[in-house]
């Protein structure tokens, strides 16, 4: 009898077992139906990773409260939020929540008016589901609150050490290889679709902090910056005496005895060194705009709208005078604005970076070298100015750190016009005039502007803003909305371009977009061209991360179309195309394109015109790791200068 108690006991005790493993299952599946079937996209030991890292959570929680009830609601609360969350997310961007999302939420909440959060049909259902467990979990009684907290917290502490164990596991390369676990990181969707959500989560926290390259070293990557230019410096108020002599050191026996005279007098004078020898002392000004979401749709495939949206860009793309126009490659998509700022400005790539991660939030964390810096110590006034919060994506601390001389933000936008929620792309064109105007006569000026009138969401009519632009064989009203937006830019464009035409002094305007649009916007191109947004192949993909660029001046320079290149490039390329010496960095970058023409997070061509990986450890691109690591982490000021 005491025998067949105790098999009942047993018995009992296996089949509570198992049920109590049910429910952190069901809220795994739950939440990954939020966006996409587990069951049937999910790899199978995918699955069971996932199951097992929400076991191993609701374990650790029931030890931390005492009640398993408690313990289950909690993670399900949390699973039911996150995947809603996520859920909004890939519908606004594109791609899932990533670990450094968390610290854009600044940024995310400041925008988040101008979306549609109607939830769909899928929305509703799972959330109804979760809702259904969480409610039904009233019945689950077990508790060991009689057990005093810290005797729970052993079992707990062992919980934790097991997960972070096993998280260990899934971050380990030869382990995802071996489970065929997908671990390309410019393919976030695709990823989490196969990894699902919570271990995609845990293998990209792996990639929070950055190594260093194979064989680095500070010396090295300062011996590989000794082998390229060096960057002039400004001397003002200079002290009487020895200054002839420094300017030799740093010009050369041929520098021009009136300049170092004025610089002994303490008269401010900016000295470049030309490749022969010479000093030029016309620096010609740098207007930039990167504008929000502008592309030009047609690389996705044909449509047909009422009229051309971009009138003035295609023209200049026909080979207009002293203007060099391609498609720039950039390694985001439908938002992530930063990252092409970054690229720009720094030189510095996405590519050897985490995906999702946001280098101004991440790894900013002081003075920089970036193209601001380098025109700044040249005697260029630097003004980046965005009309949008000064807080968003800590822009009001990092362009200080990278060598703005003065930062504008929304509130600097006085009487500006405004459509929908955004200033304008005109009163941004405005803005700059002003700057041009107030400036001081003969200080060169470096403007870098991010507009803001583009940003999505794009399918609410505002008062202030009607779509005139319509497509054939579709009525999808972001598309119409996004087109008509993107022809007012194309205006705002012609203006600039114009006024600078009629400036005695030289200037310089450059024009490209940040990102395309997220998948609201480019879906109907991509169906009427046999494609979805959420089956792209990779050589499809490669299409939604385009985007026009153009370099114009008002004198000459040479011009070129199809210039194909992408956004760590862009800058050093500005300033050949300029006329303005490079520093060494840059020279190195134009060294580099030369055997990488295009290198972003999501491609990589080869002077051949072939697709490379970008994993290679040789050559340029063993260097480029290894100093964009120095500029990135140990780069200081005083080895800078």
């Amino acid at each position: 009898m005491n025998l067949n108690k105790n098999i009942k006991n047993i018995l009992k005790c296996g089949v509570w077992g198992i049920g109590a493993l049910i429910p952190p299952a069901a809220f795994f599946y739950l939440l990954e139906c939020y966006t996409h079937n587990p069951f049937a996209e999910v790899r199978p030991w995918a699955q069971l990773f996932n199951v097992v890292l929400f076991e191993l959570l609701a374990g650790i929680l029931f030890c931390l409260t005492g009640r398993l009830r408690t313990a289950y609601r909690i993670l399900g609360g949390v699973s039911m939020v996150y995947g809603i969350a996520n859920a909004y997310v890939v519908r606004f961007r594109t791609n899932p929540i990533v670990p450094w999302d968390i610290l854009s939420w600044r940024t995310a909440a400041s925008v988040a008016g101008n979306y549609d959060f109607a939830p769909d049909k899928r929305m509703i259902v799972v959330t109804i589901g979760f809702v259904g467990i969480l409610a039904a979990l009233s019945f689950v009684k077990l508790r060991m609150t009689g057990i005093a907290f810290w005797k729970r917290c052993i079992p707990g502490v062992c919980l934790a050490g097991v997960l972070a164990l096993f998280a260990g596991v899934l971050q380990q390369e030869s382990f995802q290889n071996a489970h065929r676990l997908y671990n390309k990181l410019f393919t976030p969707v695709f990823m989490t679709e196969v990894d699902g959500i919570p271990v995609t989560f845990v293998m990209n926290l792996a990639y929070m902090s950055i190594e260093k390259p194979k064989g680095y070293s500070i010396e090295e990557a300062e011996g590989l910056l000794a082998q390229y230019g060096e960057t002039p410096e400004i001397w003002t108020d200079m002290p009487d005496g020895g200054t002839d002599e420094i300017l030799v050191n740093e010009l050369g026996a041929g520098a021009d005895e009136t300049l170092v005279n004025e610089l002994d007098e303490g008269v401010y004078e900016t000295l470049v060194n030309e490749p022969d020898g010479e000093a030029d002392s016309e620096l010609p000004n740098i207007i930039v705009v990167m504008n929000e979401a502008f592309s030009d749709l047609s690389v996705l495939g044909d449509f047909r709208p009422s009229r051309d949206a971009t009138p003035y860009l295609h023209s200049l793309q026909q080979g207009a005078d002293n203007t060099v126009t391609g498609m720039l490659n950039v390694s985001v998509c439908g938002g992530n604005t930063a990252n092409t700022e970054f690229e720009f400005l720094t030189g510095n790539t996405m590519a050897f970076l985490p995906q999702g991660s946001i280098p101004y939030q991440q790894y900013i964390t002081g003075e920089r070298p970036s193209m601001a810096a380098y025109l700044k110590a040249l005697g260029y006034r630097t003004v980046a100015t965005h009309p949008y919060n000064a807080s968003g994506w800590e822009r009001d601390t990092v362009y200080p750190w990278l060598g703005f001389d003065e930062s504008i933000f929304k509130e600097d936008y006085y009487g500006a016009q405004y459509v929908r929620d955004y200033v304008s792309d005109l009163s941004c064109v405005q803005k700059i005039i002003q700057l041009y105007e107030e400036k001081e006569e003969g200080v060169p000026l470096f403007v870098f502007n991010v507009t803001m009138q583009n940003h999505g969401g794009y399918q609410d009519i505002s008062p202030n803003f009607t779509p005139e632009i319509t497509v054939e064989g579709t009525d999808n009203v972001s598309l119409e909305q996004y087109l008509s937006l993107t022809e007012l830019s194309d205006q705002s464009l012609e203006q600039l371009i114009s006024y600078f035409s009629g400036v005695d002094e030289k200037t310089v305007v450059v024009f490209f977009g940040d990102h395309q649009p997220g998948d609201a916007v480019a879906e109907p191109i991509l169906a009427m061209n046999g494609m979805h947004w959420n089956t792209l192949d990779e050589e499809q993909l490669k299409l939604r991360y385009q985007v026009p660029y153009v370099i114009w001046a008002n004198y000459d320079i040479e011009e070129e179309q199809n210039a194909d290149t992408s956004a760590n490039y862009l800058g050093a390329q500005v300033l050949a195309r300029a006329g303005v010496p490079a520093d060494a960095y840059r020279d190195f970058l134009l060294e580099m394109k030369e055997e990488y023409p295009i290198l972003s997070a999501v491609r990589t061509v080869t002077a051949d015109g072939a697709e490379s990986q970008v994993k290679e450890e040789q050559g340029k691109m063993d260097s480029y790791r290894k100093l964009q690591y120095y500029m990135l982490f140990d780069w200081k000021e005083e080895s800078g200068e």
